[in-house]
């Protein structure tokens, strides 16, 4: 880890609790004298020489010791220093001051050799003015915004990363109240283990050479080998890498398997793209990816604009660099090493997931009123898993509007969509134009037409939030903040009053906080995406545990052990957010049980 990563919350003082030395190696796991009194360096300044003596007892018997010693580094020697006076009173919440101040009390590993366990397990604050806080139960918030500044400070114009960090953060507060070095882990874990941004050049049709920017953000490799798709799309850069890898870290872990979290993609926009030119630039892709992937370093998937075609010529390409047939990409044809039910894994797993919603209201899926927004892989999949179970859907949706069908969609609506969104690439109007018989009475919306402002409240008319009426169920299967608070309003408003009322998240992180407070504050209960949409990558770590065994199991196996890994990530939110005492709120209990697993891996493997 770069010394970047805890040191910007200084140690102004620190006081410990328990017998055990703090020692690094072998040497903390025994209370003895050689390992509570920190080893002799010729480097240490006189006042660092003098803590490393006050830490033995002035010299007694250091395994009598209750370790109750204060840590004088650089900083905490200078504290009475005017500079370090005119600090304390210009605490506050300015950015600038935050990050200056020393007030969190962590461990630095400039003072102090040891950063594992028994480094991290007491830590008490000992900054007067902090600490005055921590006792009126503030410190929580303290530790959030000295955290949120210094990330804010670092990676000020990576908006969509910031969010997803706020929206993680904000649920950990009661953790940082029990145990405030959770703070520094935090911090430890928003910064990733690597980033990668590379230049992906190739040649069009007309033979000019094109260039696009690629990226792989390798964020946390905690539980297990990197893992997450790889987008393709003119919007990508390398916030929207950062805050899905973030997203991708907690997903992943809640998920039971053992991989970690990653995220990457490109510029480049397939649309428009000749079926050669794909080949043509998925191929340079795959030479840049290469270098930094593996079966058990990194494996990449798909992601929007990346389906098994791009995976194909993507993997085709590593092999022939390699000279090697092994996992290093999930999303592969069955017929090559991919696993059955990938492609509706995602979507399925959404549905899956608000059926534990719904058992917890003792309701089943028949007959329920939903709205869904996409009409990509997700999308389509949640929509066909939505109606085997007897549900009732009445809208998709894609960039250019959506389609609203007052019957709901049937089985063979389904299949013109998914041939004119997933095979012709084409917009949703199309299927006006189709000249099918019997979807008469299929519309598509774009605009105001055909709106009544004294009944609907439809504040984006490009998205079907607020214009069907008595809904129970919403999914949000298009992209990143598609929902906002003026869209959460209209949904709640358009939701039967005694209906089953949940928004379960198909998209990454598609609705915004002022949204999910929305939804909270109306009682309509939230599935969030980090777990309701969990259910691809848990299909991909099985199509990796598939390729280790050289082995294929059936349709029937994998959504067996899907059905099985969402009720236990369901179980793992519910039963969080009770322990924590907030029943219901599955986006708190998602975030403190995925973050506790991920911080303790990250604490117990050397804080790396």
């Amino acid at each position: 880890m770069s010394s970047s990563g805890l040191s910007s919350f200084g140690l102004a003082g620190l006081r410990r609790g328990g017998g055990g030395g703090s020692g690094g190696g072998d040497n903390a796991a025994t209370p003895s004298s050689s390992a509570a009194t920190p080893p002799p360096s010729t480097n240490l300044t006189s006042e660092q020489q003098q803590s490393s003596m006050m830490m033995s007892g002035g010299g007694g018997d250091a395994t009598q010791s209750k370790w109750r010693f204060r840590m004088m580094s650089p900083t905490a020697s200078r504290k009475n220093s005017k500079e370090e006076e005119d600090k304390k009173k210009k605490l506050g919440d300015d950015a600038t001051t935050l990050l200056k101040s020393d007030s969190l009390g962590l461990p630095n590993p400039d003072d102090h050799t040891c950063l594992g366990p028994e480094c991290f397990g007491n830590v008490v604050i000992d900054d007067d003015i902090v600490e005055d806080v921590i006792k009126k139960k503030d410190g929580a918030q303290v530790m959030y915004r000295k955290l949120r500044a210094a990330v804010r400070a670092r990676d000020a114009e990576q908006t969509e990363y910031l969010q997803a960090f706020d929206e993680i953060t904000r649920d950990l507060l009661p953790v940082f109240e029990k145990e405030p070095h959770y703070a520094a882990v935090l911090e430890t874990i928003a910064e990733p283990e690597q980033c990668h941004i590379f230049r992906v050049s190739w040649l069009d049709d007309n033979g000019r050479q094109q260039v696009n920017r690629g990226y792989r953000v390798q964020f946390s490799s905690a539980l297990g080998p990197y893992k997450g798709g790889l987008r393709f799309h003119p919007t990508v850069n390398l916030s929207i890498c950062k805050f899905l890898g973030f997203e991708q870290i907690f997903k992943n872990a809640l998920t039971g398997l053992p991989i970690g979290g990653g995220k990457g993609g490109s510029d480049f926009d397939p649309k428009g793209r000749s079926d050669a030119e794909i080949l043509r630039f998925c191929q340079s892709m795959a030479i840049a990816l290469t270098h930094h992937i593996g079966p058990n370093v990194d494996v990449p998937a798909g992601d929007i604009g990346v389906g098994a075609r791009e995976i194909g010529y993507m993997y085709g390409q590593y092999k022939r660099i390699t000279r090697s047939f092994e996992g290093a990409f999930t999303g592969k044809d069955p017929k090559w090493g991919g696993s059955l039910l990938r492609p509706e894994a995602t979507g399925y797993g959404v549905v899956y997931f608000a059926k534990c919603m719904l058992a917890k209201k003792s309701m089943t899926m028949q007959d329920m009123r939903c709205v869904v927004s996409g009409s990509g892989n997700v999308a389509i999949y949640c929509v066909e898993k939505l109606l085997e179970l007897g549900a009732h859907v009445l809208t998709m949706s894609d960039s250019t509007g959506f389609l609203y069908v007052p019957d709901g969609f049937t089985k063979e609506l389904v299949d013109i969509v998914r041939a004119i969104k997933m095979t012709r690439g084409r917009s949703l109007r199309e299927v006006l134009d189709c000249g099918c018989v019997g979807f008469q009475s299929v519309e598509f919306h774009d605009d105001d037409k055909n709106i009544n402002e004294s009944t609907h409240h439809h504040p984006h008319r490009k998205r079907p939030w607020g214009f069907v009426q008595d809904v129970d169920l919403v999914f949000p299967c298009a992209t990143q903040n598609e929902i906002d608070a003026e869209d959460a309003s209209a949904i709640i408003s358009s939701m039967k009053m005694h209906g089953a009322r949940c928004v379960v998240e198909g998209a990454n992180m598609p609705s915004t906080i002022a949204a999910v407070e929305e939804f909270e504050r109306a009682n309509v209960a939230f599935g969030p995406s980090k777990a309701a949409n969990a259910g691809g990558v848990a299909v991909s770590a099985l199509e990796m545990a598939q390729n280790s065994m050289r082995m294929q199991w059936t349709r029937e196996e994998v959504d067996e052990k899907l059905v099985g890994i969402m009720n236990r990530i369901f179980a793992t939110c519910d039963d969080t957010a009770r322990e924590w005492g907030m029943p219901g709120l599955y986006r708190v209990g998602a975030n403190i049980a995925a973050f506790l697993k991920v911080a303790n891996s990250v604490v117990e493997q050397g804080v790396v």
